[in-house]
């Protein structure tokens, strides 16, 4: 399984912001939306990510105040990303060593999309619930033993 496989099920809606919108914004935005991360964009390019990571290290450092802080004060200005061609595997590995919950997907520098720690999850205990039904199927349509073949051991 590749992460363009993980894109296709997760639907299209992307929140993305500029460096200069202030902080306190996006905190609104991911709480009324239910967002792990929003993706920072500048003349089309991503240049970082928002995660609730950055936010409480914003909130810790400025002693529980956002006041002034921009999303550029605040954001991952280096985000692990992964091209839609990633295999699934290569993907959990990044994610783990990193301690990355969300991945941006580029292709060509393009953005197609992000896929979370949660998204990753899921793909995998599809497959793997698809693959244990197929072993199911497989054992219950085994072909029964003919009763000469049997006797003869």
């Amino acid at each position: 399984m590749i992460v363009s496989d993980i894109l296709r099920t997760k639907g299209t809606t992307l929140y993305t912001t500029t460096p200069l919108t202030p902080l306190i914004d996006m905190v609104k935005t991911m709480a009324e939306h239910d967002l792990g991360s929003i993706l920072v964009m500048s003349q089309g390019e991503l240049v970082g990510i928002l995660t609730f990571r950055e936010v409480i290290l914003a909130l810790n450092a400025n002693h529980g105040s956002l006041g002034q802080i921009t999303v550029r004060d605040a954001m991952d200005h280096h985000p692990l990303t992964c091209s839609p061609d990633t295999e699934l595997d290569e993907v959990r590995r990044m994610m783990l060593e990193r301690h990355a919950r969300y991945l941006p997907v580029l292709n060509n520098r393009q953005l197609m999309g992000v896929v979370s720690f949660y998204d990753v999850a899921k793909a995998v205990v599809d497959s793997q619930n698809f693959e244990n039904q197929m072993l199911k199927a497989y054992i219950r349509d085994w072909p029964a033993e003919e009763e000469g073949a049997k006797t003869r051991q």
